[in-house]
């Protein structure tokens, strides 16, 4: 009787231990914060100065970083869950939060109309906006240059149909650009600078009197809900490295530079025409969202109507 106790006794104190184990590593787990960046922007500079893992390690927080090449696969890596928060322009939450992607609006730069623009091959016959009619213009699809697209045809008295679009990641559509396979490119900084310097690519338009380009920080729902303190140190230490830049614009570039593999001379152009300092979400700026969500949603770029207020983060009570 006292064997068969123990045995029970042995069992029930085995399973005990797995459980506090298989807690214990979802406690471990909950305490990584899994950031998403891309080749441009405050987040970058903030993962090279170390400053965000300094804050959060006291707290027991390690945070992981992961590159993408665009604000469209960004968000759908945060959709899937696999990052906690990350940073895009105008359009790619559009298109994520048509797709039933659960992620909330948390912050965003000032407007940066000069850092997109449409490019064409330094010799080619277009001259305006207007020659694109029945050319193909390479873009990354959903991303922040889609926009800029639409309004500038819009602008120059096209339809969207007019021109045939080619979507490609920036890597990809570069390539398709310096062999001309397309006519024209539309892309974002440093991209767009790169460009420039290294084919010397014209400037068909670029957003300044078009578009505003905002660039957003996005968190995922249930990572802003279950951590709303680690979000807010996240925009916090955004906006001091962005009175960090706006205060030492010719180191910005140095900086950048290693961590981009792209030339600092390049970086400077690229620097200048974006504007630094993190703020909550505005009423203006949901309404200038919204606007951008019923055009897309106008030309049948998105299957459904949205509500950009029902993503953007509660002010705290």
């Amino acid at each position: 009787m006292m064997n068969t106790f123990l045995r029970h006794l042995a069992k029930i104190t085995l399973a005990g231990s797995i459980a506090l184990g298989v807690a214990t590593i979802a406690h471990a787990e909950d305490k990584i914060v899994r950031i998403g960046f891309q080749k441009y922007g405050t987040l970058i500079l903030l993962k090279t100065k170390g400053q965000l893992e300094e804050k959060l390690k006291p707290q027991g927080y390690t945070v992981e970083w992961t590159e993408f090449p665009a604000g469209p696969q960004l968000l759908e890596a945060l959709n899937v869950g696999s990052i906690d928060f990350g940073t895009t322009g105008e359009a790619p939450p559009i298109f994520a939060q048509a797709a039933g992607a659960p992620l909330v609006y948390v912050g965003y730069e000032p407007p940066a109309p000069e850092a997109e623009a449409i490019l064409v091959p330094q010799d080619s016959p277009l001259k305006t906006v207007a020659d694109l009619k029945g050319k193909k213009v390479a873009l990354n699809k959903g991303s922040n240059v889609h926009y800029l697209l639409v309004k500038a045809l819009e602008k120059a008295g096209l339809a969207y149909t007019d021109i045939e679009v080619n979507f490609l990641p920036p890597a990809d559509a570069r390539a398709a650009f310096e062999k001309q396979a397309v006519d024209a490119w539309v892309i974002w900084e440093p991209f767009l600078a790169a460009a420039e310097a290294a084919t010397g690519a014209r400037q068909l338009a670029n957003g300044s009197g078009v578009v505003d380009n905002h660039e957003f920080y996005l968190a995922s729902r249930d990572f802003l809900d279950a951590h709303p303190g680690v979000v807010d140190t996240i925009v916090a230490s955004l906006g001091e490295v962005d009175t960090w830049i706006n205060a030492n614009r010719g180191d910005v570039a140095d900086q950048f530079s290693p961590a981009l593999g792209i030339p600092a001379d390049v970086l400077e152009v690229a620097v200048e025409r974006r504007k630094y300092g993190v703020k909550p979400i505005t009423p203006e700026v949901v309404a200038a969202q919204q606007k951008i969500a019923d055009v897309f949603h106008d030309l049948g770029l998105i299957p459904a109507a949205i509500r950009i207020a029902d993503a953007v983060k509660k002010p705290q009570s």
